[in-house]
């Protein structure tokens, strides 16, 4: 039985520190709706389906991690990047509900108003 190699993964508290300390550029592979509604700060959008690894940032002096929301898109876009050549760091381990059961801060949008919540 063909098993895939494993892919280069990382816990939600060492994503947290690595872009305290401005080493890497956190891509969310969600869809539009799911990142309006709720997102990790400083995260930026590139959905899966309409990625293309060769549009990621370059992020001087910076490295590209992956998010999703379980960590499965986020396998996936890695994957597939690096399959096209384009450099990722990782991907970031059991996506934002990880980072939320770890007691991260997220960015939300309450549906009933519109405001914008940053969640501690």
């Amino acid at each position: 039985m063909f098993k895939s190699p494993t892919v280069p993964t990382e816990t939600p508290q060492q994503v947290h520190d690595a872009m305290a300390r401005g080493e890497i550029v956190l891509i969310d592979v969600r869809e539009p709706s799911e990142y309006a509604a709720e997102r990790i700060h400083g995260a930026m959008l590139f959905p899966l389906s309409t990625f293309d690894p060769a549009g990621l940032p370059d992020a001087v002096g910076k490295q590209v991690v992956l998010q999703c929301g379980s960590g499965k898109r986020s396998e996936t876009a890695l994957r597939n990047a690096l399959a096209a050549g384009v450099s990722v760091r990782s991907h970031l381990g059991g996506g934002i509900m990880a980072w939320k059961a770890a007691g991260l801060p997220v960015v939300s949008t309450d549906p009933a108003t519109g405001a914008v919540r940053d969640r501690s």
